[in-house]
Formats: structure tokens, C-alpha cells, sequence
């Protein structure tokens, strides 16, 4: 009997469609938390005055100023930004799926509220409002599942007959 040993290289799995658009989706969203936690942190008056810029003033046109609640606003930003890099750089510690869930716990009722008081320039607001709860619920996706078939091994072993 003789034995010939082959070995292969384990294959490397692709990187899963719904992997790249959960981090994706992740990346805008910590984005936007940083450009408003830091403005409204840094600069409460700018930001109430002018967010988000554009010739748009959505803060001000909702009310009169408050530095506190805008402070606080930029500080719920920033610790959205905080769970949100945690999940992008060590989706272990922080699952994304439960970011995403923190962005929503936050982001619908914020557009709910904004969609039952209109104010000017109420279409782009809303749309931005939107397109950020549709990045959470992308955060939620699940991790795409692997083949249910065993895996390959690194060394396989053919044996040939005897003749």
C-alpha cells in the first residue's frame, strides 16, 4: 500500500455582502453622529442657529433656545458615535446588530415626532431622518450564514490500490 499526502491550502471565505454593507452602514452613521454630537457639544448656538447647514434651520425653527437640551443632544451623538466605532472596529465586543438597534430606539421615534410637526424645509429633514434609520436597520442585518457542508480540510490523504 502507498499513501500520497496532499495538502491544500484552506480556502479564504469571501467577505459577506451583508458583512460589507452592515460596516458600511455603520461607517455614514458614525459620521453623522460625530458631525452632529460635535457641533451641538462644541457649539450649541452655532448649531441651534444653523444646523444643518445649507440655508436649512431646522433646530430653530422648532423652538426657543435651550444651550442645555443642545448639549445634551450633542452628548447622545457622541455616545451613539461611541457604540458605533466599537462596533465597526470590534464588532466582538460591540455586536453591530445592537447598534443598529440603538439607532432605532433613537431614530424612530425622532422621526416620528418630526413627521407629526412639520416645519419649513420638513422634506429633506424627513428624508435624512429616513435614510438614517434605513443604516440602522442595515446595522441589524444578521451575519450572513456559511454553507451547512463540512469544511475542507488542510490535508486529505489519498490512498491507491495495490495491483
Amino acid at each position: 500500500m502507498s499513501g500520497v499526502a496532499e495538502v491544500r491550502q484552506p480556502e479564504r471565505a469571501a467577505p459577506a455582502r451583508s458583512g460589507t454593507a452592515v460596516r458600511t452602514a455603520l461607517a455614514l452613521l458614525a459620521v453623522s453622529a460625530a458631525f452632529v454630537g460635535c457641533w451641538a457639544l462644541l457649539a450649541p448656538a452655532s448649531f441651534y442657529s444653523s444646523f444643518p447647514g445649507l440655508g436649512f434651520r431646522w433646530v430653530a425653527d422648532a423652538g426657543p433656545y435651550d444651550e442645555h437640551l443642545v448639549r445634551d443632544v450633542g452628548a447622545l451623538y457622541l455616545a451613539l458615535l461611541t457604540i458605533t466605532l466599537v462596533s465597526l472596529i470590534h464588532p466582538s465586543a460591540a455586536r453591530p446588530w445592537v447598534t443598529g438597534a440603538a439607532w432605532l430606539v433613537f431614530g424612530v421615534p425622532h422621526l416620528a415626532f418630526h413627521a407629526a410637526h412639520p416645519v419649513r424645509g420638513e422634506i429633506p429633514e424627513l428624508t435624512a431622518l429616513a435614510a438614517t434609520l434605513l443604516l440602522a436597520v442595515v446595522a441589524c442585518l444578521p451575519p450572513r450564514r456559511r454553507s451547512r457542508r463540512l469544511p475542507r480540510t488542510a490535508v486529505s490523504c489519498r490512498r491507491g490500490r495495490r495491483r
